[in-house]
């Protein structure tokens, strides 16, 4: 069983970083994923990362909005996911989940993720 619990959401300004944690990474679903939401919409994909066992190469790949501003990171040894978040801007604000799959592939689809963490909350203010 895959239990995912996230942390680091807090209220910040404009411009400011947050550094959002996930703890629960399984070896057998390892494909980590961010998704966000904000009241009355739909889940939206945000990143996701997988590494290679056999030559230990990491596959991670963004939302439009995430390029360049977040980075997706993990610690295996911790068991931990992390989502760096830089230059924040108001519209960052929303419900922050971690998501686990197996499978061969990242997927921006949230239907793929069986397993979800409660959520934290980030709000971007100014």
């Amino acid at each position: 069983q895959v239990h995912l619990v996230e942390s680091g959401g807090d209220s910040v300004q404009a411009g400011g970083s947050l550094r959002l944690s996930c703890s629960g990474y399984s070896d057998t679903a390892n494909y980590m994923a961010w998704f966000r939401r904000t009241p009355g919409k739909e889940r939206t994909f945000v990143a996701c990362l997988n590494r290679n066992d056999d030559d230990d190469s990491e596959y991670i790949t963004y939302g439009w909005f995430a390029q360049g501003r977040f980075t997706i990171s993990q610690d295996r040894a911790e068991r931990m996911v992390y989502l760096q978040m830089n230059n924040l801007r108001p519209e960052d604000s929303a419900m922050y989940y971690c998501a686990a799959r197996e499978g061969s592939y990242c997927s921006e689809n949230e239907a793929r993720y069986p397993y979800w963490g409660p959520g934290t909350q980030v709000t971007v203010t100014g």
